[in-house]
């Protein structure tokens, strides 16, 4: 009887043993992911864009940053000795901003400096249009996302008390278990559009660099235009 007894208090702290273990494993990440509900797929949805409008900005911007050093020596000293057509055909064979909008001051060389500036001042627009193009997405997923991901968590909340005042039971496992899981939204939805912020502050930044050496560009031009001939 002893070892019987001994027997089945073996089993027991084994299937103890084995629920703890079970209990205590960790959950992989897909796994969390999952548990989160349906609210998870717009929000997956919104990762993805945010990383896709992230990389296609970063490229654009990154080429239209490039310029070589020597460009404006290069576009001085052909104004300065009349070779109007080699300019030209520079500006026309550097692809970034800058080199389009010298290439509308060369175009309107011969007119009034206010006139050449305007005309420079229109394209310039134009060209941080480009470069903003596509930009306000990542804004917009920054706020989005969080919204997306408190609904979520909110829903969640009431279809677990629901569930607990059509049933009746209040087991602290079971409501702390839940707690956990319908967090699961407010978290990634929080994460998402922190990256998305991040990503549309750092871009930002890349333009306003780039913008700046527009209009140092533009003003080297006036500034070449304007001087004395020998």
């Amino acid at each position: 009887m002893i070892a019987s007894f001994l027997q089945i208090n073996s089993a027991g702290a084994l299937q103890d043993t084995s629920a703890v273990a079970q209990a205590s494993k960790p959950m992989q990440l897909w796994d969390i992911l999952q548990s989160g509900g349906t609210l998870m797929i717009p929000l997956g949805v919104l990762f993805v864009l945010a990383i896709f409008f992230f990389f296609e900005r970063f490229i654009a911007i990154r080429k239209a940053g490039k310029i070589d050093d020597n460009f404006m020596r290069i576009i001085r000293d052909h104004i300065v000795n009349g070779n109007i057509t080699a300019a030209r055909a520079m500006t026309k064979n550097t692809d970034n901003p800058v080199a389009r909008i010298i290439d509308k001051g060369v175009q309107r060389i011969g007119k009034p400096i206010d006139a050449i500036e305007r005309s420079m001042e229109n394209i310039a627009r134009l060209e941080m249009y480009n470069l903003e193009r596509n930009l306000s997405v990542l804004s917009v997923i920054s706020r989005a996302a969080p919204i997306f991901g408190f609904v979520g968590t909110l829903a969640g909340l009431m279809q677990l008390f629901f569930d607990i005042n059509t049933t009746g039971e209040f087991v602290l496992n079971t409501i702390a278990g839940g707690l956990y899981v319908k967090l699961v939204t407010s978290i990634s939805g929080l994460l998402i559009g922190l990256v998305s912020f991040l990503s549309f502050s750092f871009l930002h930044t890349q333009i306003d660099k780039t913008a700046n050496k527009m209009e140092v560009a533009a003003a080297d031009f006036l500034d070449i235009l304007q001087e004395p001939t020998k």
